[in-house]
């Protein structure tokens, strides 16, 4: 496949270590519901999700614009999840969102 080149993506970084205390299986449910929520919403390209050893968690989610990212933000029942989040899973986050200009991709042709 040729290189493609692609603008207009919106990215959000979430970085967040989980609480010593998080009730696991809740935790789990949540994030099935919100990724099964996610990916059906209009604008949604790809999310990935990483830990590191020291226990801090990265989730990164493209969007095709800032606007779609914010309407997943205003989601009833994602905000109700983000309210129960602050309250029994996190110990702390951060959200990062950036415009994205340059965007390549390069696949190779087996």
């Amino acid at each position: 496949m040729p290189l493609v080149y692609r603008t207009g993506v919106y990215l959000v970084v979430f970085r967040n270590r989980k609480r010593a205390d998080i009730d696991r299986a809740a935790y789990e449910a949540d994030l099935a519901a919100m990724l099964g929520a996610v990916h059906a919403m209009p604008g949604f390209l790809w999310s990935k999700a990483y830990a590191a050893p020291d226990g801090e968690a990265v989730n990164i989610i493209a969007w095709e614009s800032e606007a779609h990212s914010r309407a997943w933000g205003r989601h009833a029942e994602h905000a109700r999840v983000q309210a129960k989040g602050r309250d029994a899973y996190y110990a702390e986050y951060e959200l990062l969102g950036a415009d994205i200009t340059l965007h390549h991709h390069f696949e190779a042709e087996l």
